[in-house]
């Protein structure tokens, strides 16, 4: 028997987050996908003076995500990159948890995403999907299933091979 406690929608470590503030090549486009593919709402946009989107804001469930193009100048002053920059790679996974991981997943991939690792129950005690949007951010997006102590979360990573 696993040692586990009642399933909560968002674990409370993960309730108040870091807002990533994520550079795209078009971000009008980038929303665009983001409404599509996740169910994002766009909460407020400002343009930039030569043209594209300055700042924007989205939600995607409860999550708050920052976007704008890295071609303003702004941007550019500041050095922020987009991914297809940095030789299509990238250094940040976006984790947002959501209510039904396979929905969004098959949501996703008709609006274009990349399914990295299809979704799957893992360890951690959360059924997760890593995707890659057309921007190139990698996303992981998860439903939590169950509350693992780190002790049984050390046993079944261990177990895992």
């Amino acid at each position: 028997m696993t040692e586990s406690t009642a399933r909560t929608e968002i674990p409370d470590r993960y309730r108040y987050a870091v807002i990533p503030h994520i550079m795209v090549d078009d971000a009008a486009a980038a929303i665009d996908f983001y409404r599509r593919a996740f169910g994002a709402r766009e909460d407020f946009r400002i343009g930039a003076p030569g043209g594209g989107i300055l700042h924007a804001e989205i939600t995607i469930g409860r999550s708050a995500l920052m976007l704008g193009d890295a071609g303003a100048d702004e941007a550019e002053a500041v050095s922020f990159a987009a991914p297809a920059s940095l030789g299509g790679g990238t250094s940040v996974a976006l984790h947002v948890f959501v209510p039904d991981v396979d929905s969004l997943a098959e949501r996703a991939r008709a609006a274009g995403a990349e399914i990295l690792q299809p979704p799957r129950d893992m360890f951690h005690g959360d059924r997760t999907v890593v995707l890659k949007d057309p921007s190139g951010h990698v996303w992981v997006f998860l439903t939590h299933l169950e509350d693992v102590s780190e002790e049984e979360l050390r046993r079944r990573l261990a177990t895992t091979g």
